[in-house]
């Protein structure tokens, strides 16, 4: 199924001119083997989170790979008594997406996205691209421009 998230994530940045560049290495499964990987900063990936109100609707959320969500504070945020991180299968139902895999684009699975302001510090940032063994890095500003996420702050 990751290809064929991998297939959407590549129309949706070609077709709004944004350069990209593909990164293959190991299969990865965690954001720190995942930095590891790439040769680069765990603090310029970008980790996906799939998200559970307790009124049972998704969303999610995205930090630096060497943050956590604050489940509480962006659950504050969303105006919701509680947050959950999904259930694996949930998360393959929503994204078409393994957990350790799942891309940044919310929007590729109609889910809202929310981006920790932390993640604006870095000019590049690299992220999982629907596969364990495919990651893609782009500028940061562009990649907002392509999500079009609420910005605050919730990470840990």
């Amino acid at each position: 199924m990751g290809i064929l998230q991998l297939k959407a994530i590549k129309e949706l940045l070609e077709s709004n001119g944004m350069k990209y560049d593909i990164l293959e290495h190991a299969p990865v499964y965690t954001s720190e083997q995942a930095a590891k990987a790439r040769g680069l900063d765990l603090m310029s990936g970008v980790k996906a989170l799939v998200l559970k109100t307790d009124e049972g609707s998704f969303v999610m959320g995205l930090v630096s790979g060497d943050k956590r969500v604050d489940l509480k504070r962006l659950a504050r945020i969303l105006g919701k008594k509680k947050l959950n991180l999904a259930r694996p299968s949930g998360v393959l139902k929503i994204t078409g997406c393994t957990v350790g895999a799942v891309h940044p684009f919310g929007n590729i699975s109609g889910l809202q996205t929310y981006v920790d302001r932390q993640i604006l510090k870095n000019k590049k940032v690299e992220f999982s691209a629907g596969l364990h063994t495919i990651s893609m890095a782009m500028d940061t500003k562009d990649l907002l421009s392509v999500i079009k996420p609420q910005i605050a702050d919730f990470s840990l």
